[in-house]
């Protein structure tokens, strides 16, 4: 098993924009809870079409105000050259040094894909605006994009992204690891020598977590699925089991030289915090 190359391992948390006074309260004391372990960033997620634009960026805003690295992302679909150039320079005003560049998801009800279409176009367009500003991550798909034809179809599309300026990339959360070291692998072997950090989806909501994975393509192994079904509404026992599971992912992902975790935390300090611990970071 091949491992990336050495550098210091850089362990991130993700969340996403709040809609209501309260959920911004609750994101606040997550925040505060998880600033304590010293993340290396904060990324903040971006809606369909850029619907929580002003969201992400009073986030983000917040977090730098804090003291704290933030990363927001950013997507191209459905936006104009010129709304996307906005977005850009406020972050650069706004002296944040991290962005994460995704295609994004399509606003249900719109057809126009916007003026850029893909994701390598979009790292593109923030090098050409902005030089060297940005440390630019982009994401990648141990069990492939949910729309890629053939594994070879979005390995393609992810040298792309890195030959087009990206840093380094996130991945999509997954519970087979040996999906993310061949993935990899492959990648060494097309020449793609960025860090590949893999995304890590605690687990809390067995209901919910099917639901997202359905949708993006991330596979629940046979094994698990069973497990957590029989469960039924004992949350507890999910709760109990999810973490084992994850643990044990997180702790092969590292021991075979992952460069690090990104932490999905749905805007919750507990179950990332748990992980942080039973990990001994």
């Amino acid at each position: 098993m091949k491992t990336q190359i050495e550098r210091p391992k850089l362990f991130s948390f993700e969340f996403f924009p709040p809609k209501s006074p309260e959920g911004i309260e609750k994101l606040r004391a997550t925040r505060k809870q998880l600033a304590q372990l010293n993340p290396a960033f904060f990324s903040v997620t971006y809606g369909a079409g850029g619907s929580t634009r002003d969201g992400t960026l009073s986030t983000v805003l917040e977090i730098r105000k804090d003291g704290h690295e933030a990363a927001p992302h950013i997507s191209c679909v459905a936006s104009t050259k010129q709304s996307l150039r906005e977005v850009i320079r406020q972050y650069k005003d706004n002296g944040i040094k991290r962005i994460v560049a995704l295609r994004g998801d399509m606003p249900s009800g719109l057809a126009m894909a916007g003026e850029l279409r893909y994701a390598s176009d979009l790292v593109r367009f923030i090098r050409e605006d902005t030089g060297d500003w940005f440390h630019v991550e982009v994401a990648a798909y141990p069990e492939y994009h949910p729309q890629a034809r053939k594994a070879q179809d979005d390995l393609r599309a992810f040298k792309a992204k890195v030959e087009a300026g990206a840093d380094a990339a996130i991945t999509q959360y997954f519970y087979n690891p040996d999906a993310y070291f061949h993935f990899v692998e492959q990648a060494e072997a097309m020449g793609i020598d960025v860090p590949i950090v893999p995304g890590i989806m605690p687990i809390n909501n067995f209901a919910q977590l099917a639901r997202f994975s359905d949708a993006c393509g991330a596979e629940i192994p046979r094994w698990m699925r069973l497990k957590l079904e029989g469960y039924g509404d004992d949350s507890a026992s999910i709760k109990a089991f999810g973490m084992d599971v994850v643990t044990d992912l997180c702790d092969k992902l590292l021991a075979s030289g992952a460069p690090g975790l990104h932490i999905y935390t749905m805007n919750m300090a507990g179950p990332a915090s748990t992980l942080w611990q039973r990990l001994g970071l």
